[in-house]
């Protein structure tokens, strides 16, 4: 029998979770096994779980799972040096040169385990079939716009949290913005057609900004492009890629600019092909703000759990998007479980 082992996410404010009650009992239905750990940061109580069918392990067993289980979480393993012999589910951003990547690989390679890396879950047609983007961008534009606030106070922006919803988020937004007075900056955002330009845009157009939309259209010619210094905000949402263009280069920081605050909600920054140049690490939740220069000032956001701002909308929505998928785990050897697969051994042959 199939057997998916829901883990306890160990990571600094992540209280998301990949699936729901709902879809537990769904996954019963189907014949897959599921267990889920306890958890004290999750935003989703445990006791629907178990109400659902689920059997319930202590928090943080997950490396005592039985062989043939299926860890499913979302972020970061410890970073502890242990070979990893299970299958995991989990975002582990190790196929674009990142150093940190590369150690997880390795862990793999030495305990014999299997990574299906949930950016490359993907249909025929290379679409994701769920992903968090929209709570992405919208979070990641509420952040930026902190920090652009923060400048007009003359400070860094302060450390960000957790809302009980959109509305919570965008109501103290709001008055954040409304105490400053009634100028918006003009946001430029890239990837504007996809998921997180969409939460991102969205987001901006709740505030009553304007908002430039680029998208393949506008970046085909590969650059330079100078319209993004021409705004005060920048929101980056493409990911990183061979062949994604350079859309900040490193001598802006000191150019004739409007640009105050880049928010890269990719949020890649040790890739080869980041596509922003003028920083080279993610900020955090205590520390949102990267300020990168004084005169004028430039100050980078770029969180990498940002939809967890969101726990329980980004969860359910993005628990619903993977179901179908989580329902194929019987067969792993086809469609988007075996595309995953083959993504796993090609960058694992290059460790």
């Amino acid at each position: 029998m199939t057997h998916l082992w829901v883990r306890a996410e160990q990571r600094s404010n992540e209280e998301r979770v990949g699936l729901t009650p709902e879809g537990t009992a769904a996954l019963i239905r189907a014949g897959i096994r599921v267990t889920v750990e306890q958890s004290h940061v999750r935003a989703i109580p445990i006791a629907g779980y178990a109400a659902a069918g689920a059997e319930i392990a202590p928090e943080n067993t997950w490396p005592d799972a039985p062989a043939d289980a299926i860890i499913f979480g979302l972020k970061e393993l410890p970073e502890d040096g242990t070979p990893l012999p299970h299958r995991h589910i989990m975002f582990g951003h190790a196929y674009k040169g990142q150093p940190a990547g590369q150690e997880l690989l390795k862990r793999f390679k030495t305990g014999g385990g299997t990574l299906y890396d949930l950016e490359y879950l993907v249909e025929e047609n290379g679409r994701r079939v769920a992903a968090f983007g929209y709570w992405a961008g919208f979070a990641g534009a509420a952040v930026s716009l902190k920090c652009w606030a923060a400048q007009q106070r003359g400070e860094i922006c302060g450390p960000v949290g957790v809302y009980d919803g959109r509305d919570a988020l965008v109501h103290e937004l709001h008055n954040e913005l409304n105490a400053i007075g009634p100028d918006r900056p003009r946001a430029i955002v890239i990837g504007a057609l996809g998921r997180v330009g969409t939460g991102a845009s969205d987001l901006c157009e709740a505030m009553g900004m304007h908002v430039t939309k680029w998208d393949m259209a506008e970046t085909v010619s590969g650059g330079p492009f100078p319209e993004v210094l021409q705004h005060e905000v920048f929101l980056n949402c493409i990911l990183a890629r061979p062949g994604t263009p350079v859309f900040v280069p490193a001598d802006a920081k000191t150019a004739p600019r409007k640009l105050s605050v880049i928010g890269d909600i990719a949020c890649d920054p040790t890739s080869d092909f980041s596509p922003i140049k003028v920083y080279d690490r993610t900020t955090t939740w205590n520390a949102p703000a990267l300020r990168v220069h004084d005169a004028p000032v430039l100050d980078v956001t770029a969180i990498d759990n940002l939809p967890s701002m969101l726990p329980i909308e980004s969860s359910q929505d993005y628990a619903q998007q993977l179901l179908p998928s989580l329902l194929g785990l019987t067969d792993l050897n086809s469609g988007v479980w075996g595309r995953a697969f083959a993504s796993y051994h090609h960058h694992l042959a290059k460790v």
